[in-house]
């Protein structure tokens, strides 16, 4: 059986050029790059080569912003932790309710430090209350940290904005985003549409490269402290011999998302061929986030009287990979903490299925799963006490 794989907002598949470009740096050219001898230069050069690779595609001209780190969890870590370091007299911080857990439980353990936290929420749409946000703004709030694109949903939220409304109200005030889910999807330009971000996070294995990657862009003369000491590595910002095969190989996936991003109309052409076929053949089941800018690639449903996890496995039995949320929390009973915000109802919340598209899906894929997810959902139903089979409708 052939593995349809949609769930791309989870991981990826390795690129076959970022996979070729780190082979060398597993085998002949496998020195250090901190060392001084002729032999170690080519792995420094292929660094430096990797830091322009991430930064061209985030239209950043200085590479020397680009800090590699070894994901977007240990980037957004850094991002709050290390303001919180560097301006220790300021104790707010402004986030959403529908961050990743990333930055949620970050903000909860900031907040048993002492500081205080406030969640912006979204609407139903899953769009952010840019009003509550205004509003938000305090003298001695430290930092805004704000997702680019939820993860569950694809919702995107108007960061540009959001960082120049944060920077007009107090320029000393720093602004994160974890763009984790964006980059590479859609383009991004860190040097003017969003020249009012202090500090971005991505992860390699979201976009083609291997996983145990990532990097944070941090603005020159940003106040932020490494809380990983030791040598002098990343401009002496992140202590730790870099992980030269695994940045080389985000570099090119950096580099080829950059070529592939006009795909973007061809991922959404999907995605809408989807929710279009799921939606007509399917009642009671909405599109999560439908009505609001996402990403091209993600699509949410929440299936009203079934259960995610069932979905899951029939969905699985067939070869097609799919997500109830977030990986990171797939082994939680809890329905996600997204669609709560969201108001989701109680029929649906535990009922959520997201397929994330990438670059090497096909249209065949997509009208497998057309063929197969209706007559999943009708299964889970008929065992679904909340289910009227001879009606085939809700149990009134």
């Amino acid at each position: 059986m052939d593995i349809i794989y949609t769930d791309n907002n989870a991981t990826t598949a390795v690129a076959p050029e970022a996979y070729e470009a780190m082979v060398p740096y597993l085998t002949t050219d496998y020195f250090n790059p901190s060392s001084m001898y002729d032999a170690a230069v080519p792995a420094a050069e292929a660094l430096a080569q990797a830091r322009r690779q991430v930064a061209e595609l985030l239209a950043v001209e200085d590479s020397r912003q680009i800090v590699f780190t070894s994901c977007a969890t240990e980037s957004n870590n850094t991002a709050i932790r290390g303001t919180a370091t560097a301006d220790p007299k300021r104790k707010h911080i402004i986030t959403s309710a529908v961050e990743h857990p990333a930055v949620l439980e970050v903000c909860k353990e900031m907040e048993n430090l002492g500081y205080e936290v406030t969640y912006i929420s979204v609407n139903e749409k899953g769009e952010l209350n840019v009003p509550e946000f205004i509003r938000a703004l305090r003298q001695d709030t430290l930092l805004v940290t704000i997702m680019h694109a939820n993860n569950e949903t694809g919702v995107i939220f108007p960061v540009n904005e959001l960082a120049r409304i944060t920077k007009e109200t107090d320029s000393s005030i720093l602004f994160h985003t974890d763009a984790t889910q964006s980059v590479g999807k859609i383009p991004m330009d860190l040097e003017n549409d969003f020249a009012h971000v202090d500090m971005l996070s991505i992860s390699g294995h979201k976009l083609h490269a291997p996983k145990g990657v990532g990097a944070l862009f941090m603005r020159r003369n940003t106040r932020c402290r490494s809380f990983m000491l030791g040598g002098h590595q990343e401009n002496s910002f992140r202590a730790g011999t870099e992980n030269v095969p695994h940045i080389v190989a985000f570099g090119k996936a950096c580099e080829v998302a950059g070529e592939k991003l006009e795909e973007e109309n061809r991922l959404q052409s999907l995605r809408d061929k989807l929710e279009e076929s799921i939606t007509e053949k399917v009642p009671y089941i909405d599109i999560n986030g439908a009505g609001a800018p996402r990403l091209p690639n993600t699509s949410s449903f929440s299936c009203h009287y079934v259960e995610g996890e069932g979905i899951l496995y029939q969905l699985s039995e067939q070869g097609i990979c799919v997500s109830s949320g977030s990986a990171c929390t797939s082994g939680s009973l809890e329905p996600s903490h997204v669609l709560k915000a969201l108001g989701v109802p109680f029929t649906a919340l535990h009922g959520s299925v997201r397929f994330s598209l990438s670059r090497y899906n096909t249209e065949a894929e997509i009208d497998r799963i057309i063929e197969f997810f209706p007559e999943v959902i009708a299964n889970l139903r008929r065992l679904s006490p909340y289910w009227d089979n001879k009606a085939n409708a809700p149990a009134q």
